[in-house]
């Protein structure tokens, strides 16, 4: 964008601002940058998601292969070197969760817009919301483990139980309060997140956008059993939509966080649970049971507490303004004074002393003109912060009279002058 200047005396002529932005729900955030090039945008975003998680995960995993060489670690029956119960968890879990700036890239570089928008329609993750959840879903998780174990069938693994020892479970607690926080959000990332905004680019409905990111993230934890893959189904949806309601991923990072937290922290104190390759898609008809209805009494005041407390749904995050360029016929540089608005001083050519405001002694120090384009401190250049470079003011001249001139001086008036002689 430039300001030109008709008329080399006169005022700049500023271009009207855009329309404002229309408001956005988290679901259609990805059209931030415009609907120019929307199509394309998220196929190819999701190509560098895959491909940049699966790039940094093999990094991952051969940094961990070269560190186990070093240190002579045993190997597995994969023939993979071994970290010990704890150890292999944490490399697991640290795989998942390096598809976060696989996915905050891809929504920076392919999309253009900004990263946090991923996170919420604020442009980034509201730590005090997301407290406020943890604490709702603390209760949520706990009864529901609660009546999981006492129903008959399922508090018992089908053998006698051995504790790991107090050193290895609180290791194994440190362990998992540092990389399960990360695993969780890593998956939240790409599904609720990822993948609910590159079909709602395409798709206004949310519920049209929640269901298929909600089918994948069950297959991705593999197929166990038929109430399994519901069970799973269904978290996805809901916290599919409560990240539509709620305007971001705090609410579903919250409740799996806290079930992935409670259900590994009792899995580290039983002696070979961690090695365990059971997951939620295991589960049996009971569990899914009563896993389900705590699902939806979780979200059901998650969104009663999102209208209490004001939680914003619609994007408050507006696109950057493009850059601000002077043109000006004048002889001398023009820019702009970062204390004009605030002490009204004008700038102009470099030399110029500005007269005196009433505030400060007339000639002051010459002023020095910055290169053209320099911008106010602010960063965004607005009309308020241009100062254009006074106009050439013209000698002083007398004010016009009615006396008539002459080529010496103004003549003396009728009035006073000598009457002709006659001849």
């Amino acid at each position: 964008m430039s300001i030109n200047y008709p008329d080399p005396y006169g005022p700049p002529v500023v271009p009207q601002d855009p329309a404002p932005v229309v408001p956005l729900p988290f679901h259609r955030l990805a059209l931030l940058r415009g609907r120019r090039g929307r199509w394309w945008r998220p196929l190819a975003g999701t190509v560098v998601v895959g491909v940049g998680t699966a790039l940094l995960m093999m990094v991952f995993v051969v940094a961990s292969e070269v560190g186990g060489v070093i240190l002579d670690r045993p190997t597995d029956a994969d023939d993979m070197r071994t970290w010990g119960s704890i150890g292999d968890m944490a490399v697991e879990l640290l795989s998942i969760a390096i598809a976060i700036p696989a996915v905050l890239l891809a929504a920076r570089w392919v999309q253009g817009r900004p990263a946090g928008t991923v996170s919420s329609v604020t442009g980034r993750l509201r730590r005090r919301w997301l407290g406020l959840c943890l604490w709702l879903a603390l209760p949520v998780v706990v009864v529901s483990l609660g009546i999981t174990f006492l129903l008959p069938g399922t508090g018992d693994s089908g053998g006698e139980a051995e504790w790991v020892g107090w050193r290895s479970f609180l290791l194994a607690l440190v362990m998992l309060c540092c990389f399960v926080p990360l695993q969780a959000a890593a998956e939240e990332y790409v599904f609720r997140g990822w993948l609910v905004q590159a079909v709602g680019s395409w798709l206004r409905s949310p519920w049209m956008a929640v269901l298929p990111q909600a089918v994948l993230f069950a297959a991705a934890h593999g197929w166990g059993t038929a109430w399994g893959f519901a069970d799973l189904v269904v978290f996805g949806g809901v916290m599919g939509l409560l990240a539509v309601r709620t305007g971001g991923l705090e609410a579903s990072i919250a409740l799996h966080t806290l079930n992935n937290w409670v259900g590994m922290g009792i899995a580290a104190g039983i002696k070979g649970a961690l090695d365990s390759d059971e997951t939620a898609a295991d589960m049996g008809w009971v569990e899914a049971a009563v896993d389900i209805p705590t699902i939806l009494i979780y979200a059901a005041a998650v969104l009663w507490f999102a209208r209490r407390r004001g939680i914003a749904t619609v994007s408050t995050v507006a696109p950057q303004a493009p850059a601000v360029h002077v043109t000006s016929p004048h002889p001398w540089p023009t820019y702009y004074s970062p204390l004009g608005a605030q002490h009204g001083q004008q700038s102009g050519p470099v030399g110029y002393r500005a007269p005196s405001d009433g505030q400060g002694a007339a000639g002051a120090a010459p002023r020095v003109a910055p290169p053209l384009g320099w911008a106010s401190p602010g960063g965004q250049v607005q009309p308020a912060d241009v100062r254009v470079s006074p106009p050439h003011v013209p000698s002083a001249q007398p004010a016009p009279t009615d006396q008539a001139r002459t080529p010496n001086g103004p003549e003396a008036p009728p009035a006073t002058r000598p009457p002709h002689a006659p001849s």
